[in-house]
């Protein structure tokens, strides 16, 4: 694990080389909310799958995550502050442009840098966001207050709970993801992803009801592939083999 400075914020990340075949290709993972650089894309065999593919590997821990700096105010967790981290770590790393994945909160992340930076991307894949991305600003309505409760019991929605006791596993800082889940609530105007003329590829759980209906992004992106996985819902559908393999092959097209 290393890290590095991003506008006085210090980012945890790490850098894999690829195994034999090097496509001189390299891919930067965001993770989503709660989770970590290692839960999200080691535990899962992501970084071993895209190494093994020949593609230098680039993850990181979102600040207020996982082994980057703790922040507490919401003003801290700005969806362009986010972004410009991970921008951050390519310059830092000396990395003109790369492929870019991230999944829930992350791909909101990644969105955005396809907005502001296209330069820096060659092709965005976005995993585990739907209709939902486009009616709520950002993360689910009381996410900070879940964080906040007293305990899971107190929490009243179902899916809240999910949430809560996954930032409980994960060994989560529950006050700087209530920052989080605060600072984040900002909208994306889905009238700019026609600007996106990088090929995207949307990856959703058949019973992902955290992300929703993605075939609302059919007619709002240039170039775009979606593939369902089936039966899996939003913390199931990362790990998926067929999620994996639908990125591999999207990936190994020539832009």
């Amino acid at each position: 694990m290393d890290v590095f400075i991003s506008n006085g914020v210090t980012i945890a990340f790490s850098d894999h080389a690829p195994h034999n075949l090097d496509r001189r290709a390299p891919i930067l993972l965001i993770h989503g909310f709660a989770s970590t650089q290692a839960i999200n894309w080691r535990y899962t065999h992501w970084i071993k799958a895209l190494t093994e593919d020949g593609r230098r590997v680039i993850a990181f821990d979102n600040r207020g995550h996982g082994f980057s700096q703790k922040l507490y105010q919401p003003s801290d967790y700005a969806l362009e502050s986010m972004a410009r981290d991970a921008v951050n770590l390519l310059n830092h790393l000396g990395i003109d442009c790369a492929d870019i994945m991230g999944y829930s909160m992350g791909a909101r992340i990644a969105i955005t840098i396809a907005l502001s930076y296209p330069e820096r991307l060659n092709r965005l894949i976005l995993g585990g966001v739907g209709e939902h991305l486009l009616k709520d600003p950002g993360l689910p309505n009381g996410l900070a207050e879940a964080m906040e409760a007293e305990s899971v019991e107190h929490i009243p929605s179902s899916m809240l709970q999910i949430f809560r006791r996954f930032a409980e596993i994960t060994g989560g800082d529950l006050r700087a993801l209530a920052a989080c889940a605060r600072g984040f609530r900002s909208a994306l105007d889905p009238k700019r992803f026609i600007k996106i003329t990088a090929p995207v590829l949307i990856c959703v759980g058949t019973k992902d009801d955290v992300a929703g209906d993605p075939y609302v992004f059919k007619p709002l992106f240039s170039n775009i592939k979606i593939v369902d996985i089936p039966d899996r819902d939003h913390n199931r559908t990362v790990g998926d083999r067929l999620y994996r393999q639908a990125v591999l092959d999207f990936l190994d097209k020539p832009l």
